[in-house]
């Protein structure tokens, strides 16, 4: 497996673009013909584009994605329905294609009616500048953008068993609203692999579960996320170098959007092993990267130990305090600050001295050995800053 260049447009037969004026984006995808599959928010108040787009993609095909920033055509009613109709409706006329082969996606404030004739516009502008190029990949990461510092794409090459040769692109959004079970997230993902709906489908699945599903800036859960990922028709080629690509590939813009949080300073990976089950090891490192405290310790350069076991503790997850490890690491040095459920990282000592100084770097990565078991997941997140409080206290202002 090989990083290349190109994002979404590292797939040949797609032309992508992106136009931005003053608070709003789109980005509109073009991969004609193609078979998709999606996963989307379970939050209970979804988005009017989520419901225009579940229809879409119910049988497995697809042509375009026109996505919008800067409002997320939510909580609108039959009117908000009629919004994201018609902006499927203008990109399929353009384009020649069939409306209910185009998907929508909307990011933004919620509770206010898309301002269409700036939307209309900013679709025309786009659909003139289409083209498979690095440059227009990331014309449409840019576009999505809404409260991110800067634009998420990743894009790999890598050899299927039979030595085929395949491509995976991706771009993303997410800064704010991010909590487990996806986020304010958008991205879409191309591929120039033969696959069904029904294996991309589970290939995805498998994937977000991995990554996108792991990612907690600050435990809200938004009401438009949506992934989307686009193959050529065909069936029978998904493998598991095509998978390790694709995991890889969502865990790369997973991680961006842990970075790039509202205000953060500081990106933690917390890994958790030797769990009882897969889902103990899953509650367990999403609680520690969800939890206030434990945020607040990081942007404090606190080594707060007691704080890690304590979200632990409340998680779910099957737990002994006597066999409990801790683990802080940064790019280049280690310390245990918990051993078997004995605090090693006490006061006067050097190893407290070690644990304080990593937490002082932009990233740690924090592990806690449950020693109960074979099983293992890793969840990203950040810290929780002033400047969180200001961004969000004026977003809609």
């Amino acid at each position: 497996m090989k990083r290349i260049e190109g994002g979404l447009c590292a797939v040949k037969n797609v032309k992508t673009a992106g136009a931005c004026e003053e608070n709003y984006g789109v980005a509109i995808i073009h991969y004609p013909n193609c078979n998709v599959s999606g996963v989307f928010t379970t939050n209970k108040v979804q988005a009017a584009p989520i419901m225009v787009t579940k229809k879409a993609v119910k049988n497995g095909k697809l042509s375009a994605i026109v996505a919008n920033s800067g409002n997320a055509n939510c909580f609108t009613g039959r009117e908000g329905i009629e919004n994201a109709e018609h902006m499927a409706s203008q990109v399929a006329k353009n384009l020649n294609i069939p409306q209910e082969d185009v998907a929508v996606a909307s990011t933004g404030i919620i509770g206010r009616q898309l301002p269409l004739p700036e939307i209309s516009n900013l679709i025309d502008d786009a659909l003139r500048r289409l083209d498979n190029s690095r440059e227009a990949s990331r014309s449409a990461a840019e576009a999505i953008m809404t409260t991110d510092t800067y634009p998420k794409e990743y894009a790999v090459k890598t050899h299927l068993k039979n030595g085929q040769k395949i491509c995976i692109g991706g771009i993303a959004k997410g800064s704010g609203m991010i909590a487990p079970n996806m986020a304010t997230m958008l991205s879409f993902i191309t591929t120039d692999i033969e696959a069904s709906p029904e294996e991309l489908e589970k290939s995805l699945l498998k994937a977000v579960d991995k990554t996108f599903n792991m990612v907690v800036v600050d435990g809200d859960q938004s009401t438009n996320d949506t992934v989307l990922i686009m193959s050529r028709p065909g069936q029978g080629k998904i493998d598991e170098n095509f998978q390790e690509a694709l995991e890889h590939l969502c865990a790369k813009l997973a991680k961006m959007m842990a970075h790039d949080g509202e205000g953060a300073t500081k990106f933690m990976e917390v890994k958790v092993k030797g769990a009882q089950t897969s889902d103990d090891a899953k509650k367990a490192a999403k609680s520690v990267v969800t939890s206030p405290l434990v945020k607040t310790a990081l942007f404090g350069a606190d080594p707060n130990w007691g704080r890690i076991i304590a979200a632990v503790g409340y998680s779910g997850a099957k737990i002994d305090e006597n066999t409990i490890s801790v683990r802080l690491e940064d790019m280049e040095r280690l310390v245990d600050v918990v051993s078997h459920g004995k605090i090693l990282a006490i006061e006067g000592t050097e190893k407290l001295e070690l644990a304080e100084s990593i937490m002082e770097r932009e990233e740690i990565k924090i592990t806690i050995d449950l020693a109960l078991g074979k099983y293992e997941a890793t969840a990203y997140g950040c810290d929780l800053s002033y400047d969180y409080v200001r961004i969000n206290s004026e977003y809609s202002t």
